[in-house]
């Protein structure tokens, strides 16, 4: 145990990350199939309340009994980068407790933690940015989406809790630091090529971020074509990252593998907002497959004591000339 605790990072929360947001998926799909819809969407968002709590704890032993682990993750050119997976997933959280059961003191209590937080981590790695990438190029990796873009989702709650102007506020750092990331991100394909095998999964992180956009968007009261144009970007950022799911499922399963729930989830859940219908329930049906065969993957792994072990050292190394 202490071995392996040693070596859960702050990326496990993504799993709650992924099962928050089937959960609001499935909320979307209570106008089409009814009292069923609400009861999955429960259930999914229990798992992830259970996994936050699990995780939490399980964070906390590590910090007394590993403190250097969790400074070697902040300090880690990739991993620092999912320590926003945390304040993600208390307004992820926070916003499924609003969309099952209404404004809260609680909800709307954990909802200004969670916002607080993100907006102090996008601080934090941005300055932390502007002193300089230690290993140039090659740490940028989509990531970064999570602690520079994740203050987007703010208004998914923020406007049913009664505070739409901070809601508005945090959403415009998002949506202005969006296109500086993914602007990032292809200079390093150009330079540097693609980032690490073992991070190919979260490749369909660039899905998440116009997904939320339209999904806040129209919490925010914006027209619906301009969220039809996130609908579209966020296809197009599908596609394009469904061309290297060959080779993630050739280098067997890890826990990056869940960096692809919650943007399928996402996509699935905008779909269902603005259209419904055939594909809006095809895409659920997929989000909802890839989140179960997570779960039976991860319980798998950690049955055989493959779950927190030490990650693979990947190569880093400056551009050719």
């Amino acid at each position: 145990m202490q071995q392996s605790l040693k070596h859960l990072g702050p990326g496990n929360f993504a799993m709650v990350m992924g099962l928050a947001g089937l959960a609001l998926a499935w909320k979307r799909a209570e106008g089409l199939m009814g009292e069923q819809a609400l009861q999955v969407a429960a259930g999914f968002g229990a798992l992830a309340a259970l996994a936050f709590v699990a995780l939490g704890v399980a964070s906390l032993l590590r910090w007394q009994r590993h403190p250097e682990a969790w400074l070697e993750d902040f300090r880690h050119p990739v991993r620092h980068a999912f320590v926003a997976a945390l304040p993600v997933s208390l307004i992820l959280l926070s916003t499924v407790a609003w969309a099952l059961f209404g404004p809260h003191p609680l909800t709307q209590a954990t909802w200004m933690l969670g916002c607080a937080a993100q907006f102090g981590v996008t601080v934090w790695v941005l300055a932390r940015f502007l002193k300089g990438p230690a290993t140039g190029m090659a740490s940028l990796t989509p990531v970064l989406i999570i602690p520079v873009v994740g203050n987007v989702l703010a208004p998914l709650a923020g406007v049913g809790l009664g505070l739409p102007n901070w809601a508005a506020a945090q959403f415009g750092l998002g949506l202005l630091l969006w296109p500086l990331v993914m602007g990032l991100l292809l200079l390093r394909l150009v330079q540097q090529g693609m980032w690490p095998e073992r991070l190919l999964a979260t490749s369909f992180i660039t899905v998440a971020p116009p997904a939320v956009v339209g999904l806040s968007a129209l919490q925010l009261g914006a027209p619906e074509p301009l969220a039809w144009m996130a609908w579209g970007m966020a296809l197009g950022f599908l596609l394009v990252s469904g061309s290297v799911l060959g080779r993630v499922r050739r280098q067997g399963f890890a826990l990056p593998w869940w960096g692809m729930s919650f943007p399928l989830a996402a996509f699935a859940a905008l779909s269902l907002r603005l259209q419904g219908g055939l594909l809006g329930i095809l895409l659920l049906a997929l989000a909802s497959v890839v989140v179960v065969g997570l779960l039976l993957a991860t319980w798998r792994a950690a049955r055989a004591g493959q779950l927190w072990v030490p990650e693979p050292v990947a190569t880093l190394q400056p551009a050719t000339p």
